[in-house]
Parts: C-alpha cells; structure tokens; sequence
C-alpha cells in the first residue's frame, strides 16, 4: 500500500546486474558489456605512444633511399636548396650620332647562387674605335631582404677614359610597385671619393611580342675628380626608350633613341675636351638572357 515500506527486488542471479537497478541499466551506454572494450583514456595514450618522425608514414622511402632513388643519382632537393645560374644581356647595342661619332655599349648583369644569397656581376660600358672608353665592373654579394628586393655589397672598378678608381659598393636592387625595374647603390673610394648611381626601367607590353622599354640612369660624385672628367654633384643623366621584338623569350633585336647630359663641372670638362654637354643618338642591339 501507498507510504508502506518493501523490500528491495533482487536481480536474478548471474544477470550481472545490481540490486535495486533497473534492468534496462545493463543496456545504458558508456557501460562495459562483454566483448566490448572502453576507449583508452589520455593517461593511457601517452603512455603507449611516442613522437612520429616525418618518414613514419612513407612505407620506408625518404628523399635519399628506395628503390626510385638508383644509386649514383642525385636526390632531389628543395627549391631554395639548389644552386642556378644566368646571365642578362640587357643592351648590346650599337650608337650612331650625327656629332660625335658611332660606338658600342654593353651592359650585363650575371649571378649564380640561391633564392636567399647570390654572387652578382655587373658589367657596363662604352667602346669607340676599338679602345674602351669608360667602363663599370661590380662584383657583389646579394642577399634577399624582401620578396622583391635583394641587399648588395661589394666592390666596384672603373677603368678607360683616365685612371682607374676603386669603389666599395653598397645598395638594393628590385621590382617597385608597378613593375619598375630599380637600382640604388652609394660608393665609397679613396682620398674621400664618394658616389651614388640611380636606375629605373620599365617594360609595357603592346602585344606579346612588341616591348616598350624606358629606362634612366643618374650618377652623382661627392668631389671633382679631374683625371677622370667627373665634378661634384650631379654629374650626368642618360633617358632612353627602346622598342624590341622578342623572336624568343630569350632573344629580342631592338632599336631606339638615347638622350645623355652632363650637368655642372662635369659639363665643363667636356666642353673644355672638345665635346658637347649633351648628344641625342640612335642606337639598335640586341637583349638575350640564358
């Protein structure tokens, strides 16, 4: 009867149940059944497992052993671990001027290293009636400071057109915004001498084929150097714009114009030379890269 007290119903023997549970207890989850085993708690998995290597789940194969690796080949590498080459030849062109005679311009750019550092090679100069006439050899270490940007420094020899001079040089090379090709490096040489060269270029695409190149370069000297024809300050400027035709990506004729100025005492010890402070020429080479 209701408020009477009775006794508690025992579970069957060999059940496995417990008295006073109710039989669908046995059926509840989470609770251990025969033949079913309880996931192993954090305690237990760190008991039993231990750090897997980066080869764990290769079936035995790595970048240097397997049967895909014959012997006396070279395994392979990333990217960043290999070493590449190339040489640039921007301009190799021929100057035709009405008033001071024809002659030959080179410019070359080369390097081998990888993605982060490099040896760089730059090449620059004029040759007229088979004597060089001024010429800029940089050998520098390059190292990548941005996605776009390499750090350089070196050395720097200039040779032809009076004594030769030597320069420690220091500076970045890059893409700016907007695809400009940029240089900025600072010299510093003997006897005080200091330097500072700037270029840009810029490559528009009127079609796949068809580049349309302007480019300037300026250059600055901290003091005169009279056996060389350079005074302080700005010293010249050169603005030209090539028009090339790549038969190849690696190979494109072009012809264009070229404008060069010498500013201040630099100008003057043109004129007092017999030569003008200023030419406009046409020039038509070639630009290769491999």
């Amino acid at each position: 009867m209701q408020g009477m007290d009775m006794p508690a119903k025992q579970a069957p023997a060999g059940s496995g149940g417990s008295a006073g549970a109710p039989a669908s207890a046995k059926a509840m989850p989470g609770m251990n059944m025969p033949g079913m085993s309880m996931p192993a708690g954090p305690a237990s998995a760190a008991a039993g497992t231990s750090p897997r290597t980066a080869n764990a789940d290769s079936g035995g194969y790595t970048l240097t052993t397997g049967p895909y690796i014959p012997a006396g080949v070279r395994p392979p590498r990333l990217a960043d671990q290999e070493s590449f080459g190339s040489v640039l030849v921007d301009r190799l062109e021929r100057a035709y001027s009405h008033d001071s005679g024809n002659w030959t311009t080179y410019d070359v750019q080369a390097w081998y290293g990888r993605d982060f550092n490099r040896a760089v090679l730059k090449a620059e100069g004029q040759a007229s009636q088979g004597r060089l006439q001024d010429g800029r050899t940089e050998l520098l270490w390059g190292h990548a400071i941005a996605a776009y940007w390499d750090s350089q420094l070196g050395v720097r020899h200039d040779n032809g057109g009076g004594p030769d001079r030597n320069w420690l040089a220091f500076g970045v090379q890059g893409l700016a915004p907007y695809w400009f090709n940029v240089e900025a490096t600072g010299y510093l040489g003997d006897q005080g001498r200091s330097a500072l060269r700037l270029s840009a270029s810029y490559e528009l695409l009127l079609t796949q084929r068809v580049v349309l190149q302007p480019q300037i370069e300026l250059n600055a000297y901290g003091k005169d150097d009279p056996a060389r024809g350079l005074g302080s300050g700005l010293s010249d400027a050169t603005a030209g714009l090539r028009l090339r035709y790549d038969i190849s990506r690696q190979f494109s004729p072009y012809i264009g114009v070229e404008w060069s100025g010498r500013f201040g005492r630099t100008g003057d010890f043109a004129q007092a030379a017999g030569e003008r402070r200023d030419t406009t020429d046409v020039v038509a080479g070639v630009h290769f890269w491999f």
